[in-house]
């Protein structure tokens, strides 16, 4: 009876195991369950074991007493006697069986839950590697989102600088143009043998210019005027503190580090 019920409590444990993944709660209470049921058949075990020292010492006392005499016809005291030692050895036989049946139970026993601790320990790693690959997705995923929002940044940033270039390109094309050929023809005419006059380059590329070398070599940000930098722009840099002069050469200027 208990082997059935043993037999069938294992079997419907693996089927469960097969079906779904056991939490720890319901494999530590099935293993509990079947941790009683293999202590209650230890215990019946242990109860054979006694009937059987008990036969033991029993068959012993027999051999040591010495019978009553039932009768003195040998013959009726050998046939006597060979009964009760068969008695005694079927008991004895009978005991064996059981003892021998139960250590057999309970090796198998043993052998399926060694197994089903196995899986449970194979089932446990995949869990933890499955875990481990989850939060290494989970750190990449924010690393790519981290990336791309930055990325999105910088384009933002890119784009509004472009913008304000721009702006700012059109706003001093507008109130500072470069001065008229005209105007310069009209103070000199030159003869064909000097030289072409240099062209000038207007205010915003001169800007672009200090912006660039600041930017570039910030340690050593200074930028040589010639003569396409226009004098009247270079003052206007100077006295609206947007250029400073190289303390020991005036002929280099630099973009005031206003990001500082």
């Amino acid at each position: 009876m208990q082997s059935s019920k043993m037999s069938g409590k294992a079997t419907q444990k693996t089927s469960v195991f097969e079906s779904e993944e056991p939490s720890s709660v319901d494999a530590k209470e099935e293993l509990l369950d079947e941790c009683e049921s293999i202590w209650e058949q230890m215990e019946e075990l242990s109860l054979l074991t006694m009937r059987m020292k008990a036969l033991t010492a029993e068959f012993t006392q027999w051999q040591k007493r010495s019978p009553e005499i039932i009768s003195t016809n040998p013959e009726v005291l050998l046939t006597l006697g060979k009964e009760e030692l068969q008695k005694v050895k079927k008991d004895l036989e009978m005991v064996l069986s059981t003892v021998q049946s139960r250590n057999k139970k309970l090796k198998e026993d043993l052998e399926r839950e060694q197994r089903w601790h196995d899986e449970q320990e194979k089932i446990l790693d995949a869990l933890k590697e499955i875990e481990k690959k989850m939060e290494n997705e989970v750190v990449s995923h924010s690393k790519k989102r981290a990336f791309r929002e930055l990325k999105d940044e910088i384009l933002k940033v890119k784009a509004y600088k472009e913008e304000l270039l721009n702006a700012l390109g059109e706003f001093l094309e507008e109130h500072f143009p470069l001065p008229e050929e005209d105007g310069r023809a009209k103070k000199k005419k030159k003869k064909k043998s000097e030289e072409p006059a240099t062209q000038l380059i207007t205010l915003h590329e001169i800007l672009e210019i200090l912006i660039n070398k600041l930017l570039r070599t910030p340690h050593e940000p200074y930028v040589t005027i010639n003569d396409s930098f226009w004098p009247p722009y270079i003052e206007l840099l100077l006295r609206c503190g947007i250029a400073l002069r190289h303390p020991e050469d005036p002929d280099r200027i630099r973009l005031e580090a206003f990001h500082q």
